[in-house]
């Protein structure tokens, strides 16, 4: 059952302007270079995966993970200009107050997106704006059902206060609205707000992870609360009412008022074939790209990296590759000993460029150093082949081994419930359920750690 386009609505500043861009006044060369205009003529045609970028219907979400002063804005930007001369409609979504992604596009972001250059636009998430548009959708929601005789429509969303995980929360419901990854949406109104790329330079890397990992994890809460409506007695006298507030709000069932038992399960069902649409869209690599960052100088950034590269498996997502920041400092030797650290991942370097104001992101983006991450950043089925599965099964040794870098073997925890038939992995603040082939379901015999894998044997 298809949703309005209203679900799931761009939680950003001055909401009664609708989706507007605010151009400002750029000044434009009259000529590009050669180099530039060879280089969107290759990066258009060259590859095939770029092409269908802008021709697919799916906007894809581009994040970076890794310590902080790594590098992670300054590969966000990277990205977006290369993006961005390739021809795509491209978005950079900030949610920080940090300048510095200000200074490098030498661009004021404000809370409405704002033009940047050519098929570049940037927007600042901030929780105090986007409170405001949610609040709005529930009081015309509550003033059509009288379920709080009023109450709601005596809040005052400009004086409150943004509270712990409220950063993250209103963030993920903008970012939904960008991608449109959960919700389903008539073709003409996608077109009309559709980018190609979104490129979400977030709060923290760990948010990130909570993020890209939320559709699968809530899943299982969305059943306990379900269940809880329809088998307990003060879950069926609540959760219609819930239930209808949230359709008003959110007009999941396309304007059907009338709510009773049959229309409550149809509720359910959607917000379980949202989520699993989420969360199908976050493995898939043409819609989803993760990378990770790091400084080569920094041994605690190349290990932190590490660490995040298993802490995404864990969270249920692909690593698309990793970036360093060259630097004159590194041999060829150095460079290739870290690329090893990361192997089957696809590696590149950024080119380390002065911090000249206003930065000339043509040259940058052009340096041949750059070749191998403009490469990484627009992926074909041969990079595809670097994808291997985190998890493979062994019936004839009745084993188990899970991928797992960054972790050694004592941070690792396996549970198991509902017989033997799946196996629950605990490591880096995530757990992971593997459902286990019928062959290999039983209990857990041994498990050993062996070139960043752990082996596990069932009895």
């Amino acid at each position: 059952m298809a949703s309005s386009s209203s679900s799931f609505p761009l939680l950003l500043a001055n909401p009664d302007s609708g989706f507007k861009f605010l151009k400002r006044n750029i000044k434009i060369h009259d000529q590009r270079t050669a180099t530039a205009l060879a280089l969107r003529i290759r990066a258009a045609s060259s590859s095939s995966s770029d092409s269908n970028l802008s021709s697919s219907k799916s906007t894809k979400l581009v994040t970076f993970l890794g310590k902080g002063g790594s590098g992670k804005t300054t590969s966000a930007i990277f990205a977006a200009q290369h993006y961005a001369m390739a021809g795509h409609r491209t978005c950079l979504v900030v949610q920080t107050q940090d300048p510095s992604a200000e200074y490098l596009l030498n661009c004021k972001i404000g809370t409405t997106p704002v033009w940047c250059n050519d098929n570049l636009s940037a927007v600042r998430l901030e929780t105090t704006k986007m409170l405001l548009e949610p609040l709005k959708q529930l009081k015309q929601a509550d003033a059509r059902l009288k379920m709080t005789q009023g109450f709601l429509e005596g809040v005052v969303g400009e004086e409150l206060g943004v509270l712990p995980a409220m950063d993250s929360i209103c963030g993920a419901f903008a970012i939904e609205r960008l991608v449109k990854f959960a919700t389903n949406i008539t073709q003409a109104k996608a077109e009309k707000e559709k980018f190609d790329i979104v490129i979400y330079d977030g709060l923290s890397s760990d948010e990130i992870l909570r993020l890209i990992g939320g559709p699968s994890k809530a899943r299982l809460y969305l059943k306990y609360l379900r269940n809880l409506a329809e088998k307990t007695e003060i879950g069926r006298l609540a959760g219609p009412s819930l239930l209808r507030l949230v359709d008003e709000a959110m007009n999941l069932s396309g304007g059907n008022s009338q709510l009773n038992g049959k229309i409550s399960a149809e509720l359910w069902d959607i917000l379980e074939k949202m989520l699993e649409r989420g969360s199908s869209a976050l493995s898939d690599p043409w819609k989803f790209g993760s990378y990770l960052v790091m400084d080569p100088k920094s041994p605690t950034s190349v290990n932190s990296a590490l660490r995040y590269w298993g802490c995404a498996i864990q969270a249920g997502v692909q690593i698309s590759g990793a970036i360093g920041i060259a630097s004159p400092h590194l041999n060829s030797k150095s460079m290739e000993q870290i690329k090893n650290n990361f192997s089957p991942l696809p590696f590149a370097f950024l080119p380390n460029f002065s911090m000249d104001h206003p930065l000339d992101w043509e040259s940058i983006v052009l340096n041949t150093v750059g070749h191998d991450a403009r490469a990484l950043f627009s992926p074909s089925e041969s990079l595809r082949a670097h994808f291997t599965s985190p998890v493979k099964f062994d019936e004839a040794k009745k084993s188990i081994t899970l991928f797992m870098p960054g972790f050694d073997k004592t941070e690792i925890k396996l549970y198991q419930y509902r017989g033997g038939s799946e196996l629950l992995v605990e490591a880096g603040d995530q757990r992971r359920v593997i459902c286990l082939p019928p062959k290999i379901q039983g209990k857990v015999g041994g498990a050993k750690f062996v070139d960043r894998s752990l082996i596990i044997t069932m009895r």
